[in-house]
């Protein structure tokens, strides 16, 4: 069952630690070179800042009391406006070149956390709203670019003003730099006041924002029931809940973050407001004129950092909320993965064999119990029984899409859970009720499962099924471009496509998970000679409620109470007269 829907909270499995972090800057390694010269940029771009206080000072104090220093002075003013413009210039450099870093890093972490979901069992996707998911992979790394982008760069590049400020403001005066340095514990209790504070916040807004992305995404998948129904008003209810939601919770965290840059700036203009006071009156006579101005900008440089880094801060604190996601999402295990010994998995003959297989999808409630059968290459297996039963659970259990918890499954002489997934899986072909049509062209929606198909391959397969001619019709052709999940195209004409598709792939071993559910009878005749194509050869499984499509099948096998009850021919079964013969009976009379 899912873990939460969309109007339940996530909750973090583990809290936040300095790992994350650790983590982030593992990423940012990769690009030390570019990043050292960043920083190398920023340190001198800061020193060169930094002089402009001081030819202020010697300008003021020694060329503004006689006409015969006005070129002293002009010099002074050009150096200055020097130091401004390289100042800028190397600032300019190291924001382009951090620029391409972050989103780089962003990259790779976006790469690596789809390679990883890619890995990720069925059970982790059932048990999860997919918007939830989607969230995590599109909005959470794009509110983290920022971080990546500038924000570590930034705070090393801040924490070297407050240094070299600090140095600068101790060698021009010690006296009015221990006073701008007097508002820093009122400055650090706000922070600490804040701080945890702010990242619960931020936190909800993360899992308001979730919801309400979940929702959406089961809005959209789901609109044509919805309107089928005349959901609207009620659908428009949930979502002004869910917006409202994320409203209220986006204005609590602004309004802790709001109050850092205002504390910051109060703080520093008193400090300001200090030094003139105190250099004026306490220290008059003692201290120039020009190093009281030349303290006052110090003080205010020494306070833009603290401001720069309190906002930092509100950035890092936003991103460790998503960072938390992010990371627990890649710690996820991969419960159905290749074992570390596992080996290719040999050409598959056929063989199937059910040992004391035990399933269950919820602890403690079993769908299959001690399941035991054997199939022989080439056999055609129909799997019939009422819902629920556990039809599909088998035929998912042979192309191990779910661990099983206890027996084995073994095809040929191989156990399937010491061979590598990819070896199995790619000799097993699979057709499903809902045939997925992904965006894209017509031919390579076919030849999806062996992108090494020609053209000929391909035509050949949908002459098979019958919807060549259908497909030529059109004005692209092959080259046709279909949208998600195959909007324009019939359901039948999907099925179509998707058995032309398991064709090409030519597998082994097949499965049909009512595979004809979508097509009239007239198409399933025409379709017949496709499918004894398909089966010929093959051992294959076949899952149908229509019971008419499964008569000629080698062998039926019942499927309830948690295991095979009945197994046999049609006309085996039909003269038990037990399940079968009352599921079929039931199914002509009505």
């Amino acid at each position: 069952m899912a873990r939460n829907k969309f109007d339940i909270d996530e909750q973090l499995e583990t809290p936040f630690d300095i790992r994350h972090l650790k983590r982030s800057l593992v990423y940012a390694g990769k690009y030390k070179g570019r990043i050292a010269l960043s920083l190398t940029l920023s340190a001198v771009a800061v020193i060169i800042g930094l002089l402009s206080p001081l030819i202020v000072q010697n300008a003021i104090d020694n060329y503004m009391e006689s006409t015969e220093t006005i070129p002293q002075l002009l010099l002074s003013g050009l150096g200055v406006l020097l130091c401004i413009v390289v100042s800028v210039i190397f600032s300019k450099i190291r924001s382009t070149m951090m620029t391409k870093v972050g989103q780089d890093i962003v990259y790779d972490i976006r790469r690596d956390l789809f390679e990883h979901m890619q890995r990720l069992s069925f059970e982790y996707y059932d048990s999860r709203p997919h918007g939830k998911i989607l969230t995590r992979i599109i909005n959470y790394i794009n509110s983290i670019s920022d971080l990546m982008t500038n924000g570590l760069i930034n705070f090393i590049l801040e924490i070297f003003n407050l240094v070299f400020i600090t140095i600068f403001m101790f060698f021009v005066s010690w006296q009015l730099a221990l006073i701008t340095m007097a508002g820093l514990p009122l400055y650090a209790a706000v922070m600490l006041f804040i701080k945890n504070r702010q990242r619960k916040a931020w936190q909800s807004v993360s899992n308001k924002s979730s919801n309400l992305n979940a929702y959406l995404h089961e809005s959209i998948v789901g609109v044509k029931i919805s309107q089928m129904f005349t959901r609207e008003d009620e659908n428009e209810e949930i979502n002004d809940k869910l917006a409202n939601a994320y409203r209220k919770s986006w204005m609590r965290a602004v309004k802790f973050s709001n109050l850092v840059w205002p504390v910051t700036d109060t703080v520093s203009i008193a400090v300001r407001a200090g030094i003139f006071a105190v250099g004026l009156l306490a220290f008059r006579g003692t201290l120039s004129l020009g190093t009281i101005l030349a303290m006052t900008d110090y003080s205010a440089r020494f306070w833009q950092p603290l401001m720069n880094l309190s906002n930092l801060m509100n950035t890092f604190i936003n991103a460790v909320a998503y960072l938390e996601r992010i990371f627990e999402m890649m710690d996820e295990p991969v419960t159905v993965d290749d074992a570390p010994d596992a080996s290719e998995m040999p050409e598959i003959k056929g063989d199937v064999h059910f040992e004391d297989v035990t399933f269950a999808y919820e602890e403690g409630i079993n769908i299959l119990e001690n399941l035991s059968f054997d199939v022989k290459a080439g056999e055609s297996i129909a799997l019939v029984g009422p819902t629920g039963a556990g039809k599909t659970t088998i035929v998912n259990l042979i192309s191990r899409f779910y661990n099983i918890n206890g027996g084995r499954v073994r095809i040929d002489d191989s156990d399937i859970s010491k061979v590598t997934l990819k070896s199995l899986r790619s000799q097993m072909g699979i057709m499903l009720q809902d045939s997925f049509i992904f965006s894209g062209t017509l031919i390579d929606n076919v030849r999806y499962g062996r992108l090494d198909a020609t053209l000929d391959e391909v035509r050949a397969a949908c002459k098979i099924v019958g919807i060549d001619d259908y497909i030529m019709s059109l004005k692209d052709g092959y080259d046709t471009e279909v949208n998600e999940r195959g909007t324009g195209l019939s359901q039948g004409q999907k099925q179509l496509l998707a058995f032309a598709r398991t064709i090409v792939s030519d597998p082994k071993i097949l499965v049909l998970d009512e595979a004809t559910s979508s097509i009239d009878a007239k198409t399933e005749r025409y379709l017949q000679n496709g499918l004894d194509h398909l089966l010929k050869g093959r051992t294959s499984f076949i899952i149908a409620h229509r019971l008419s499509t499964i008569r000629s099948c080698d062998r039926i096998m019942y499927v309830s109470n948690k295991g095979i009850t009945e197994a046999g021919t049609h006309d085996e079964l039909m003269a038990k007269k037990g399940d079968y013969y009352k599921l079929y009976t039931a199914q002509m009379v009505s």
